[in-house]
């Protein structure tokens, strides 16, 4: 596998020179990811610049469930098969590891929310970050006309409930760019495993980027979104809740994601931490495509999973495709 360092290799130490040279034969082999991945340290070169180290290794994460809902766990490598535009690739990374998460926040906090919607999602919240991987690591993003980001890179999850304690909604709604700016944000995470939760009823009526736009960047990133629409008995039915819950519909099954839609306060409770157990029950795999071209294009992906002898039939759920770029593995 082709492995490209933008930098000029000769301005660095010979320590850094080793280390560069450690990642290139790792990546030439599958040890480059431990069981339970840990983030690498971002090497820095005699100005003190990043060095950023690309590759063509394309990343699945993979959330399989049977005929019940039900997660499934402790399958091998050999159950999935992986087609790149209709060709078998060779799995050459894969772990199912309950490995911590990268996880952006997005919750609204517009005029839309008020009322008794935003105690009660932030009380589900709780529920969430109760539930999940205590490494997790958050960022928080508040939106109403404008996202903002009021928490960055914390792994206290309580910080992030408190954030929310003294919210009072109003203004409109800048959905597209809170979604824009979270994908930004948790692509620069520290964990392998990332991921996106936005709480919102989908409505936009204040963003500078557009849905095509938001739509593109979550395509290209491999950050699974989840979205809960937080809608009660007037959204449900108006022309502008059926446009938000289409919204978020897409731009959480392009990632591999889901969205969901709580009728009761008991409802939604058991949704967010049904997204936190799906989080800590999902497969990382990955593969180098066979005569990989970065030219930009779309490549459809598809995985099947083949279920051991005597289960019934199992479902997969990941991204659908990737655009032929090499991923950034350094920042």
């Amino acid at each position: 596998m082709a492995v490209k360092i933008s930098c000029n290799f000769s301005r660095l130490s010979i320590a850094q020179q080793l280390f560069l040279l450690s990642i290139v034969l790792t990546f030439g082999t599958i040890s480059v990811f431990s069981q339970t991945p840990q983030p690498t340290p971002p090497v820095q070169d005699d100005d003190g610049r990043p060095i950023t180290i690309k590759t063509d290794l394309v990343t699945l994460t993979l959330t399989v469930t049977d005929v019940y809902g039900r997660y499934v766990s402790g399958l091998s490598k050999n159950a999935f098969t992986i087609l790149d535009n209709n060709q078998e690739q060779e799995i050459t990374y894969f772990s199912d590891a309950d490995a911590p998460v990268s996880v952006g926040i997005l919750f609204d906090v517009s005029d839309s929310m008020s009322g008794e919607k935003i105690g009660k999602a932030r009380k589900a919240l709780e529920r969430f970050i109760g539930t999940s991987h205590p490494s997790d690591e958050y960022f928080l993003i508040a939106f109403n006309n404008r996202a903002q980001l009021l928490l960055d890179r914390t792994r206290d999850g309580e910080s992030v409930l408190q954030k929310l304690t003294l919210v009072d909604p109003r203004n409109n709604t800048a959905l597209y760019d809170a979604v824009y700016l979270g994908a930004e944000k948790v692509t620069r995470g520290s964990h392998q495993k990332k991921a996106m939760l936005i709480i919102s009823d989908g409505q936009d009526n204040s963003s500078r980027y557009n849905f095509g736009e938001v739509r593109r960047l979550l395509k290209e990133s491999d950050v699974v979104t989840y979205a809960v629409g937080i809608m009660d008995g007037g959204d449900a039915g108006s022309p502008t809740g059926m446009q938000g819950q289409a919204f978020l519909d897409e731009l959480t099954s392009v990632t591999g994601g889901k969205s969901f839609y709580p009728q009761t306060d008991v409802e939604m409770d058991e949704i967010f931490e049904r997204i936190a157990l799906e989080l800590r029950h999902q497969y990382s795999i990955g593969y180098t495509p066979k005569d990989f071209d970065p030219n930009g294009k779309w490549h459809k992906v598809k995985v099947k999973v083949k279920p051991p002898r005597g289960l019934p039939r199992l479902t997969v759920r990941s991204r659908d495709g990737y655009y032929a770029t090499p991923t950034t593995l350094y920042r």
